[in-house]
């Protein structure tokens, strides 16, 4: 049978999943549920900090104007499954303003059922997602620049390679109303349709 990438957490899942700790850019710990007490939060769940791809997913969603997810009273976070000291670099890199998290023993990404790991892309005759603008091999070098090379001291921090992750719509509370889990390196929802389901105004 097919796992379902898109099953939203039982409520005993939700319960486990809101007191698992995370790390936020100082290293402080912050219990889940806590993030998504009080209001609808689009949580995305990254691969790894030198991921490329998911760089330029998270730069997309950067561009979310903050007028209407203020709006829709609806907040983004971005989680990592590495250390907390690339979050920083991170945010630079991205130029993402929100919150970013590291759940560096990934038991929040396998309490929600993203136990999948692989290191392969887009399977052939599916379409990229349209935050991939730029080929594989270009992508793979600009990853290795951005990531070790240029940030060598981060080298081993930056979580699981093989790790992938998801995009979820939760709160306010213990409530999930969208779960999608990466089935691929390549795989995050269109930011458009993830800003749809959660009624903010994009672009």
């Amino acid at each position: 049978m097919d796992k379902d990438y898109t099953a939203i957490p039982s409520p005993e899942i939700l319960k486990n999943a809101a007191e698992s700790e995370l790390l936020d850019a100082k290293g402080d710990k912050v219990k889940f549920g806590e993030l998504i007490k009080d209001k609808k939060t689009v949580v995305v769940f990254i691969r790894h900090f030198f991921c490329g791809n998911c760089q330029a997913f998270v730069e997309q969603l950067g561009s979310v104007s903050s007028d209407s997810l203020a709006e829709a009273d609806t907040q983004i976070v971005v989680i990592g499954c590495g250390e907390w000291n690339p979050i920083s670099t991170y945010t630079e890199m991205t130029k993402f303003e929100g919150p970013i998290y590291a759940d560096p023993t990934r038991t929040l990404y396998h309490t929600l059922g993203m136990d999948v790991e692989t290191l392969k892309g887009t399977p052939k005759g599916e379409t990229k997602r349209s935050y991939l603008t730029v080929g594989g091999f270009t992508n793979a070098m600009l990853s290795i620049w951005r990531g070790p090379m240029k940030n060598p001291a981060l080298v081993g921090k930056q979580g699981n390679i093989s790790q992938l992750g998801g995009d979820f719509i939760f709160g306010p509370g213990n409530t999930c109303s969208l779960a999608y889990r990466m089935r691929h390196t390549e795989d995050h929802m269109e930011v458009a349709d993830l800003m749809q389901a959660a009624g903010v105004l994009y672009p």
